[in-house]
């Protein structure tokens, strides 16, 4: 693969401007620090809401809890659950969910578990098959 162009610009080195070669895949800013572009990356700030997530850590917080009144580990999810599990546990709560938007309000708690289900579910896709190379398929059992 060929390097890609470059081309020159001055900058700051914290004595005196000099120039200096950039790619154009290079951003350099005002005090010389060097970064790659954003091109191609995902931006997770854009695609994550902190109102949801916010909301999210309080629903998962909550149920910590256990019958013993002892609290289990805010990952012990990620130990690993059947995805069939997953797709139960998911399917209440997208009732529930869907019951109270048909009686004109929202079931926040409802929507919390339909994200934790679908997040552990593709968690266990993920952490079976890492290096998937369809990434809209996971194997089922």
């Amino acid at each position: 693969m060929a390097n890609p162009p470059v081309t020159e610009r001055w900058v700051w080195d914290g004595e005196k401007y000099v120039t200096t070669t950039v790619r154009p895949d290079m951003r350099i800013f005002d005090t010389g620090a060097r970064r790659d572009t954003e091109d191609g990356k995902p931006d997770f700030e854009a695609f994550l809401s902190p109102l949801v997530l916010s909301r999210y850590a309080e629903y998962m917080h909550r149920h910590r809890k256990l019958p013993d009144g002892s609290m289990r580990d805010g990952d012990d999810w990620q130990r690993g659950i059947p995805k069939s599990v997953y797709v139960k546990s998911a399917w209440r709560h997208f009732f529930a969910w869907w019951t109270a938007y048909r009686a004109g309000w929202t079931d926040l708690d409802a929507a919390c578990g339909i994200l934790f289900n679908v997040m552990g579910f593709m968690h266990e896709c993920l952490k079976s098959k890492p290096n998937i190379t369809d990434s809209t398929k996971c194997q089922q059992y």
